[in-house]
């Protein structure tokens, strides 16, 4: 949620800090202040204002998600209604927390987009709208940009866009009744909100976001205009000013689209969560935990790092926020323990930029993948764990690489390790009773419900309210958890049981979350309420019962800490919202424009074009416009974009060229490589915050964050060819073994990219080791050229094939046809084979019927919602190949030749490892 300048300010003071081994307290709170909250310091009452102000939009957004409204009848907002409060909320906030860059390409993009916008607004009006009050507005914009943007006070013409930019968005709550009775027919006053509103949206994008996402918008919707005079290729008819404003503003198909609902029905919550979980000590819990389990090790703060990260990522909807709160303390101490600058911001970036990928929250775009894909929830959580945690391990492993390059040493113990025996003994034991806890609780929930019925939640409140006060008398006698100081030298690692025992109550919390998305498969929304409920109870009972617990005394200074540690959560939640509002709101424009004007099929041309039909140059081509759109763009905005515009260009052309894609694969693909324009330089936003902490260079700390990602980078094309890794129909034993196979290729890959194995590679040695990690991830690819899974049939016996084939298995179609436009096209067509007696009956199953045609085989009938029908086949389509299937031998027996060229690379590596061993004996 960073304005790129505000990042170049980050680096300045970076480069100022450069020598020391940290920043200053007052120099991270502005780096935070900066990127995600706002980085303006008006007097005392306007900050209460603003204080204020964020504190009822998170009440706001909690009364609207819980079942109160309801039972009170009292206070119910439709989904258009409640999205123009939140983005009214939003807009406001904007304009009064984020003072505007003043840099030159920020002031040419605060005048000209005005400019540019006022004379697109004008040109497409219809010949009987006034237009003459457009000029006025677009104006009074520039005029307010050049006016400038002080960052100690809030100036008079601020206050204005601030107010405009509220009362536009509730437009659509105060005029919903007349507008739902003049749908498509815009009058004046609508004509006037949208295009205040457009203006002033873009505005804020440029204050709280940067100039990407405006940039982006301003392209999209000049392009919705101009449509007749682009080149050729992606040409279209333009639509007018009426058009633009019914679509943009006042229906649901723009600004107040898909992504501001997620955002004002499940984001804001989960941002909320995060928030008020990190104030009551959580974060600095996750870290010390991590420290006192893996700082011991080689690299040991590198790798705390890393597991830190997953963990405050589990929550965090900013790889920027996840930055700057880990990084503050894991750098320094990774730089300790001889880990570069850059080396060392690096890891925290590329750690903190896989914390997007990380379920449930996936940086808010878990919950937009349930609306743009049309899966459950827990089935788009099912399908990102495995590569999320096998990323994960890698980057463990790379880190621990590092470290043996540079022969690095952990930090020292705390305590002396039990014996080995004794330590698996234990590890059973907590494993054991883990798993007893878990079948209790989920057993006893079953008993419950059925048991207290309508109070059945009383007492599982009660319950949970007995664990958490058990727990926290657990913490009490155990120290306080305290924010080291990362730049005091360290003498030993925190103690690992008391460490963990000392906040097991923030995991509370984390529990009654995914138990409620994944057990009780509640809504995202209703599920992050109930963990956000639960969090205000205990932030407001945690202090006063530690105080009782530790015999402290003083039980009203502990109850008004409490009550101003939630105050300081629900400011903190709403605050980091703000970018996400307006980046949701912004890119609903862009979203828009592809809706209204096609230009997903122009771009699908324009990609078939320059990859000539090649389907691995399509998906390098579609992972380079993924990272070129992300540039810039904060995660939300970032997956809304390019699943808008690269998406569709995979399946269509996918289909075209004969490689059949689940529609979660393609958008967790585009969705992997827009994170990864968060580490790439030019424009890495993590990686400026990073080198901000570090005191290193910002882009060789992108460059060098961009090498480590690389495992990251390799996963999506795994996952389009091997959807296994998806867990998408595969059981509990596959399962589990596609993980370990998957783990393997991508330990393997990680050395064969960072030239290290057990000792330094030859470049040979990485050149099998790739081979190796590809044949382990993509067996198939190598015994589909040994044994071929489809044999080629004539089109004129496709029901024979039917006929021979086995029920269940997959028969290929190629046909030629038409597009939804007309245009001739050829694509293929995956058909299960249906039970039945005969070839005939099967074919009748599917839902075709077929005549011959002078030697050629067409279809001349698809009955309605026939299995033919689901996968695009339709009348008067001529099938030109058939491919059915035939058995193969099994693709895992490719591992054995792996296996062994593996053995080879590692007995010649460990010889070369011991042979300066023996000459030194």
């Amino acid at each position: 949620m960073t304005d790129r300048d505000n990042q170049f300010e980050a680096a300045a003071v970076e480069n100022a800090a450069a020598g020391k081994s940290g920043l200053t307290q007052a120099e991270i709170d502005e780096l935070v202040a900066s990127s995600d909250t706002g980085g303006r310091s008006p007097s005392p009452a306007i900050s209460k204002l603003i204080t204020w102000t964020a504190i009822v939009w998170s009440l706001f957004q909690l009364w609207i998600a819980s079942p109160l409204p309801f039972m009170l009848r009292f206070g119910v907002f439709n989904d258009t209604e409640a999205r123009s409060f939140h983005l009214a909320f939003a807009l406001f906030l904007a304009f009064l927390a984020y003072p505007a860059a003043r840099s030159t390409v920020q002031l040419i993009l605060g005048v000209g987009v005005p400019a540019l916008l006022t004379f697109l607004f004008m040109y497409g009006a219809k010949d009987d709208t006034a237009i003459w009050w457009i000029p006025l507005v677009g104006i009074g914009m520039i005029a307010a940009v050049l006016l400038g943007s002080p960052k100690d006070r809030v100036p008079p013409w601020e206050w204005v866009l601030a107010v405009l930019g509220a009362v536009t968005s509730l437009y659509l709550y105060f005029a919903y009744d007349a507008i739902a009775q003049r749908v498509g027919a815009p009058i004046t006053p609508d004509f006037v909100v949208a295009v205040i509103g457009i203006i002033i949206l873009l505005e804020a994008t440029r204050r709280a976001l940067g100039p990407a996402l405006m940039i982006v918008a301003t392209v999209f919707l000049a392009y919705t205009f101009l449509g007749p005079i682009m080149p050729s290729i992606i040409a279209h008819k333009g639509n007018n000013l009426s058009e633009v404003v019914n679509h943009q503003w006042i229906t649901t198909e723009g600004v107040f689209g898909i992504a501001l609902g997620v955002s004002t029905s499940f984001v804001f919550l989960f941002v909320l969560f995060g928030s008020l979980l990190d104030k009551a000590g959580a974060g600095n819990y996750f870290i010390q935990v991590a420290f006192s389990l893996m700082g011991h090790m080689r690299g040991g703060p590198a790798k705390a790092a890393v597991v830190s990260s997953a963990m405050t990522g589990l929550i965090s909807g900013s790889s920027i926020a996840n930055v700057v709160t880990t990084g503050t303390f894991t750098i320094p101490l990774m730089k300790r323990v001889g880990f570069s600058s850059e080396k060392a911001g690096a890891v925290e970036v590329a750690s903190s930029v896989n914390g997007q990928i990380m379920p449930p929250v996936m940086g808010a775009a878990a919950f937009l993948m349930v609306e743009y894909v049309g899966i459950p929830y827990f089935d788009v959580v099912k399908h990102a764990f495995v590569p999320a945690v096998i990323s994960y391990i890698a980057l463990v492993y790379i880190v621990h690489l590092e470290a043996m390059k540079a022969n690095m040493q952990g930090l020292p113990r705390a305590v002396e390790p039990k014996p080995l025996v004794a330590w698996l003994m234990s590890l059973a034991f907590t494993i054991a009773v883990i798993c007893a806890l878990s079948f209790a609780v989920y057993y006893g929930m079953g008993w419950i419900r059925p048991a207290f019925g309508a109070s059945a939640g009383y007492i599982v409140f009660a319950l949970l309210v007995a664990v958490y006060i058990g727990l926290l008398k657990v913490a009490c006698r155990e120290n306080r958890l305290k924010m080291e100081d990362p730049n005091a030298p360290v003498t030993k690692l925190p103690v690992p049981g008391p460490t963990i025992r000392a906040g097991l109550h923030f995991l509370l919390p984390v529990v009654v979350l995914v138990w409620a998305l994944m057990v009780d498969r509640l809504s995202p929304g209703l599920s992050a309420f109930w963990a956000a409920a639960f969090m205000v109870f205990i932030l407001i009972t945690q202090r006063p019962l530690e105080a009782i617990f530790r015999g402290e005394g003083n039980l009203g200074g502990a109850m008004r800490n409490g009550f101003r540690e939630l105050i300081e959560g629900l400011e903190a939640g709403a605050r980091n919202m703000i970018g996400i509002g307006i980046a949701t709101a912004t890119a609903g424009i862009i979203v828009g424009a592809v809706s209204q004007t096609g230009v997903g099929s122009a771009l699908a041309d324009v990609v078939e074009v320059l990859s000539g039909g090649n389907i691995l140059a399509i998906l390098f081509l579609t992972a380079i416009l993924s990272l070129i759109l992300g540039m810039g763009l904060p995660t939300t905005a970032n997956y809304i974009v390019v699943s808008a515009l690269l998406a569709p260009v995979i399946v269509t052309l996918g289909q075209q060229n004969g490689l059949i894609v689940p529609l979660i694969a393609v958008h967790l693909f585009v969705f992997y490589f827009g994170i990864m324009a968060d580490v790439t330089p030019p424009v890495g936003l993590a990686s400026f915050a990073a080198a901000a902490v570090s005191g290193g260079d910002p882009i060789r700390t992108g460059v060098v964050a961009f090498f480590y990602s690389l495992r990251t980078a390799a996963l999506p094309f795994r996952f389009i060819f091997n959807t296994d890794l998806l867990l998408i129909d595969v059981d509990w034993i596959h399962g589990i073994f596609v993980f370990i196979t998957a783990t393997v290729a991508m330990l393997l890959f990680a050395a064969a990219t960072q030239g290290w194995f057990l000792a330094r590679n030859k470049i040979w040695e990485s050149v099998l080791l790739l081979l190796i990690a590809f044949t382990f991830f993509r067996p198939g690819f190598w015994m589909d050229m040994v044994a071929p899974p489809f044999a080629q049939v004539e089109p004129a016996r496709f029901e024979q094939a039917l006929g021979d084939a086995q029920p269940g298995t997959e028969m290929r179609l190629t046909v030629n046809g038409l597009n939804a436009v007309g245009d001739p096209v050829t694509f293929t067509a995956p058909l299960t084979v249906p039970e039945g007696e005969t070839g005939a009956d099967r074919l009748m199953a599917t839902g075709i019927e077929t005549i011959d045609r002078d030697g050629s085989v067409i279809i001349d009938n698809v009955a309605f919602d026939s299995p033919a029908q689901q996968v695009g086949l339709d009348w008067d389509q001529e099938i030109v190949e058939v491919l059915a299937p035939q058995s193969q031998p099994s693709k895992y027996l490719m591992y054995l030749p792996a296996l062994l060229v593996l053995a080879l690379v590692v007995w010649l590596q460990r010889r070369r490892r011991a042979e300066p061993q023996m000459a030194h004996a």
